[in-house]
């Protein structure tokens, strides 16, 4: 009766040592990615970028209002960054590349932001779906660069944690940019909400090109090793 009465008890104190074990992993990626320029600066373009320049919800507005192409055309549109992002993806799996990496993120980011706003501002359905088609491809070519930036910046004991973080950010990024777009085209309307992102895109990449000087200059992925001189 005694052992059945300190058994709660030990379920307990084991989760709760269990709960801050976790708490310990996080805690610790954090302090880690804080402490490599290059990864805070990888992960940190992505969220923001992300946040604030995505444009697939405001899709629905501006195939009624501005496009005026309806339920097709907007599954058009709707698959115009995945067909751009599959025909990258296939392209990096048969030539991959690795040279300037850093300063191709950036570019691709760039390109990313302003093929949404050629979006934003078109009124022709085969410009805002090509310009949609551009815009998944640099952000597939960005996505290749920014995995393997990290995986390669970050050591065996930390690569967990790191993607743990990495993928926590990137699923928030995804979905606040949504409610940004959103709050956004209710406060000033779709287009300026469109450009509004756009904008603030291409502020933070040209921010963090400046502020990540690291980054930028990294030219192959092996010199974000650990203990790498190149």
């Amino acid at each position: 009766i005694v052992l059945l009465r300190w058994v709660p008890v030990l379920y307990a104190e084991k989760m709760q040592a269990l709960e801050a074990t976790a708490w310990q992993r996080f805690t610790a990626g954090i302090r880690f990615i804080r402490s490599r320029p290059i990864i805070l600066g990888t992960i940190s373009l992505d969220l923001f970028a992300v946040l604030l320049g995505g444009v697939v919800a405001l899709l629905p507005i501006y195939a009624q209002e501005v496009l005026e192409v309806g339920p097709t055309g907007l599954g058009a549109l709707r698959s115009a960054m995945a067909l751009g992002e599959v025909t990258v993806g296939f392209y990096l799996s048969t030539r991959p590349f690795n040279r300037h990496v850093g300063m191709v993120m950036f570019i691709a980011v760039a390109i990313f932001g302003l093929a949404n706003l050629v979006f934003a501002l078109s009124s022709l359905f085969w410009l805002s779906f090509a310009a949609l088609l551009v815009a998944g491809g640099a952000d597939m070519v960005s996505m290749y660069i920014r995995s393997s930036l990290i995986q390669f910046s970050t050591p065996d004991a930390m690569r967990g944690r790191v993607n743990a973080v990495n993928m926590l950010f990137i699923g928030s990024s995804n979905e606040l940019g949504e409610f940004r777009a959103g709050t956004s085209a209710a406060w000033f309307g779709a287009v300026p909400a469109a450009l509004l992102g756009c904008f603030c895109t291409l502020a933070v990449t040209g921010g963090w090109m400046l502020g990540f000087k690291s980054l930028r200059q990294v030219d192959r992925f092996e010199d974000a090793a650990p203990g790498s001189k190149g």
